[in-house]
Order: C-alpha cells, then structure tokens, then sequence
C-alpha cells in the first residue's frame, strides 16, 4: 500500500455513524465536521494548504512525542478503532486509541457527538506535546477557548465542544511538552459535564466500542477470498451512514480535487440517491440488513415530503433539498488547490436514472423476510410514482450520472435505469398477486428496452455508446448486465465490453469517458469504472484477467484499505473526495464476484 506523507490521501476515518473525523499518517486529527458529517470543519488541517505537521497549522489535533515520530498503525481488527504507536529518539514509545463511542447503551445505540482518545505509555520516559487548534466558520477564524480545572471549552459557531482529560490542563493550553507516566484519556464532546471516572468510562466505551464493531463484522457473508479487503470497505461504507436519519454520504470530505490543479472539487458530504443504492446494494450482498433498512426510512420520508413523486439526484442528511452551492475563500484547499466548495448545484439538475435506483433499492424488500418493517401495498403503489416518471422520462435529454454542467442528452444509463424501475415493479407486482400492475409494468419495460436497443447501438461503431443516436462511449455501459438489461454473453454486450476497454482502457485503469466535459479531458481513473470492467469480465468469462487487474487496484489502496474517487494514471495517486463510497462498492462487488466460494475449502 502507498507509504505516508503530507500531501497524500493516507488517511484513517474513524466515526460512530453521528460524526468522522479523518486521522493522518502520525495520529493527527485532520478533518471532522460538526454537529453532522456535512457542518462546518472543527479540524479543517486537511484543507489548509499546508502540512498539519507545520507548527503554524490549525485546525488540527495532534499528539506527538517529543522528537519522535509514528512507527506504526492500524485498525484494532474488524472495528473503526485506531492505534497509532509514536517512538522517539531515545526508543520510549506510547499508543494513541482514536475511536468515536458506539454502543448499545439503555435500549438505544449510544453514538454521540463526540471522539475519544487513550494515550498509553509502553516503554521508556516519552515526552508529550499537545496541539488542539479547532477552528470556526470554514477556518476564517479560531475558537473561543475557556477552561476549568479539568476541561477545556471550545466555542466554536453553532457548536461547543468540551475536553474532558486527565492531562495537564496548562500544558494543553499553552501547548508544553510534558511527561506521561501513566494512561491519559481525552473525550471531547458536547458542552456537559463529565460525571463519571473519566479514565474508567474512556477505557469502558473502548471496550464497547470495539466489541459493537466487532459483532457487526462478524453478521457478515463474507466472500472466501480478501477478507480483508471486502471488512475493512464494508467497515468504510457504514462510516458513510448517517444513523439518525438513514442517509448516506458519498463521501467524508469535500473538495478533494479529482486531478490536480483542475478545479474539479466538489462536495461530496451528502446523500446522492444512486450512491445510495450501490452503497446497500453492495452491503445487502453482504448481509448487513441495518443500513438498508434506515435507507429504506430515508427513501419513505422523501417520497413523503414529494407528493407528486418528482426526485432530485441529491440530499441532504436529513432530506434538505436545496444544497446551493458556494465558495470559501477563507481555506486555501488540499494542497492549496482550490476552490474549496460547500454544497452542491447538481441538486438542480434533471438526473432521470434516480428513479430506477429508488424503485431498486426498495424493490429487494418486497422480498426479504428479515426486516423489522416489511414493506406494505400501500408502500407499493407509492412506489409506482417513481415507475412513472422513469417511463415518461426514459427517453428525455438529462445530464446523466456524470453530471454534465453544460449540456444535456438521452444518456443511455439512465434510460436503462428507467427500464430497471419498470422491470423491477413488474417483478414486485408478480409477488404481490397483482397481475394487472405486473403486467401494466412489463409491458413499459418492454418499450423502453426496445427503444434503448434502437436507439443506443451504434452500427457502424458495433456497440451501444453513451447517448441515445451519439458515437462516444463511457464506463457506465458496463452496467447493462449489473441490472439484468442484457445476458454478459450477449454478443452486443461483448462487443461494447471490448470497445469500452479499448477506448477507454488505461494500463490498468479505466476512464469514465475520453472526451472532453465541462473541464476539458479528464485525466485521471475514475476508480468504481475499473472495478465496473474488472465485474464485467468476470461474468463474461474472463476471470482470471480479472483476477490480475483486482489485485492490482487493491495494491492502490491507502494504509486504512480504503480508496478515493480517481487514481493519477502515472503515479498511481489517489485524487477525489475520500473514502468514497463508489470505489468501496465497486471492491466489495468484484470480490463477491471473483472469489472462490466457500465449499472450496472443504
């Protein structure tokens, strides 16, 4: 996996489902947001333009030993806990436990807005030094600090944090080097007092936290092969599920450029509804019905506050459906790349392949005897909005899934994802004994079929391209066989798999597309396309090519297993907002796909 330095994604997120916060390579605290994953940054380093190392950096939280350096770390094995060891010079060495308290506690899962840190000396007489420098309003300006005997008050706009520890309060606050001599404990949190033993109640949630993540990974179907792998993306997906409301993030960061000095950085801190449903489709493969059905809540309580069943791309946590988009002068960006941007303008655009993903992402419940909700007629028939919209919109101009800032057309994936909506409401009418609808469904989803056979083959060119009548092709073609449009050994598809790796086919990455958008040429892998190719051979019966480019993508993945949007071409960089969800699915999808099963170890 790629080495640590400051400039790179190397990053491990920790989180609870409430709140993350991103820990770079030496055990600082470089990125978490409040009250929600899409607040304002109280740790905003990530976005500084400089290294959080420097000793002019805000927006940071950073223990570091005393001429020393971190010399190792990893996750506690199968939960979001991480322990960063820090050694100096003289071989004297502490751990740091990073985590976010989760846990069952009175009937109700305990997951405040809070992060909790345990320092730990191992061996020799190592020094601390202690920089907490949260900032406010998108770093324009530091925190109000006050303090008590045993606790420091962060006031920050909107949102103040309070330290509890048993460290030293003065050094803290003038940032002073001091010895540890025995385990120290940091809980920030929100502004109450903390009435119990601190460092008993600190290694308590420890503890439950750890056996909460735990459990969780130990309810999943795992494939035979990269265990590894597919936990720790499963473990990154659910950091991206935001509990209370069951939305899911696309991404923790905003602003992440997807190639460098490109002005592509864009805010990925909400809840786009085809991310989504790759997000629960994969994790659904998994077994992990928990995030599924608080999506499937999030999906209830949209279609509610859209009584004419009309969907936008993207939301809010907790269903806000204006995202204007703006942006912050006052963070110079990653790696002083800016612009840095808070919301997202594709809010407004036409997207018409959402409502194939909502109709998918419900459709499953219909069959799935373990929900706690089973779904009713009447969740039906209000499904069937979304059914017809996709047929009266299959065949309209959109800016498709790649977002298209300046020009619209009858994007051939979201077409197919109209015919999914019809398709799959047809299945569910079937189930339900209501021939009628079911058949009223089948016969939409047979027009649109044979609309997107006419109109998105390409003769001359011998495969379906991008664009209803157009000749240029993108990755998302491949796609056709994930939703059951076409058989992988059709010839057709064979045709358009081939053309799709000749085209755009790089090394061993794939492009979304090779010509020009809104930004010019794009210049980078789009990560989700390559493992949409590597699926795609698989089930066409090219397994073992598949195999190759698997383990090689795997080998791009950052010390915490995790992955970002884009990956440089050359240098093998990740580029993009981070972790992002698409790239996680598309990892645990072509595990699933590509592994033995297990009677093979019989």
């Amino acid at each position: 996996m790629n080495t640590a330095a400051w400039g790179t994604l190397d990053l491990s997120p920790i989180g609870n489902c409430s709140v993350n916060a991103l820990i770079d390579a030496q055990g600082r605290y470089v990125w978490a947001c409040l009250p929600r994953p899409d607040g304002d940054p109280f740790f905003s380093a990530l976005l500084g333009g400089i290294d959080p190392g420097d000793p002019s950096a805000r927006g940071v939280w950073d223990i570091a030993i005393e001429g020393g350096r971190a010399v190792d770390q990893g996750y506690l094995r199968n939960t979001a806990v991480l322990r960063t060891v820090l050694r100096d010079d003289a071989g004297a060495t502490i751990e740091i436990l990073d985590f976010c308290p989760r846990f069952a506690r009175r009937g109700r899962t305990y997951r405040p807005v809070a992060f909790a840190r345990l320092v730990r000396p191992l061996s020799g007489s190592p020094r601390l030094r202690v920089r907490l420098r949260p900032t406010t309003r998108w770093g324009a300006a530091n925190v109000g600090v006050t303090s008590g005997s045993n606790h420091i008050r962060y006031v920050a706009e909107g949102q103040t944090m309070r330290l509890t520890t048993n460290a030293p309060v003065t050094y803290l606050l003038e940032e002073r080097p001091f010895r540890i001599e025995h385990p120290l404990a940091f809980f920030l949190g929100p502004d109450e007092s903390f009435a119990d033993d601190l460092g008993a109640a600190v290694e308590g949630m420890h503890a439950q936290t750890v056996n909460d993540w735990r459990l969780w990974v130990r309810g999943l179907a795992l494939p035979l092969e990269w265990q590894d792998a597919v936990i720790r993306a499963a473990i990154g997906l659910k950091l991206c599920w935001f509990e209370e409301t069951g939305a899911l993030l696309a991404a923790l960061t905003t602003s992440i450029p997807e190639a460098p000095n490109t002005g592509r950085t864009w805010d990925y801190r909400y809840c786009w509804l085809r991310d989504a449903y790759y997000v629960v489709q994969a994790l659904n493969r998994l077994g992990a019905v928990d995030v599924l059905e608080g999506y499937l809540a999030f999906l209830r309580n949209l279609e509610d506050a859209s009584p004419d069943g009309t969907l936008q791309p993207v939301y809010g946590l907790d269903l806000e459906s204006t995202l204007d988009e703006r942006q912050v002068a006052s963070l110079p960006g990653y790696r002083a790349m800016g612009p840095v941007r808070v919301g997202n303008d594709a809010y407004r655009q036409k997207q018409h392949d959402v409502y194939g993903q909502v109709v998918l992402s419900t459709a499953q419940a219909f069959f799935d005897q373990r929900l706690l909700r089973p779904p009713t007629s009447a969740d039906f028939q209000t499904l069937e909005r979304s059914g017809e919209w996709a047929f009266a919109l299959h065949d309209q101009p959109d800016a498709g899934l790649w977002e298209l800032r300046t020009r619209a057309e009858v994007h051939t994936y979201s077409s197919v994802m109209c015919w999914a909506a019809c398709d799959r409401l047809a299945n569910v009418a079937t189930h339900l004994g209501l021939p009628t609808r079911a058949a009223f469904w089948r016969e939409r989803a047979d027009t649109i079929a044979d609309r997107v056979r006419e109109q998105a083959w390409n003769a001359a060119m011998g495969s379906y391209v991008s664009a209803f009548g157009g000749d240029q092709l993108d990755a998302s073609l491949l796609q056709m066989i994930d939703v059951r449009f076409i058989d992988p050994q059709d010839p057709r598809f064979l045709a358009t798999l081939e053309a799709v790796g000749q085209r755009l086919g790089r090394g061993e990455h794939m492009l979304r597309y090779a010509h020009a958008d809104d930004f010019g040429v794009p210049d980078t892998a789009f990560t989700i396309c390559t493992f949409w190719y590597i699926e795609a051979l698989a089930r066409s019966g090219q397994r073992e090519k598949a195999r190759v480019l698997f383990e090689r993508l795997l080998g791009a993945r950052t010390r915490a297993g995790l992955l970002s949007e884009d990956i440089a071409l050359a240098s093998g960089t990740l580029w993009g907002n981070y972790p992002q969800t698409y790239s996680l699915v598309g990892l645990i999808n072509a595990a699933v796909s590509l592994s033995q099963p297990w009677s093979a170890v019989r």
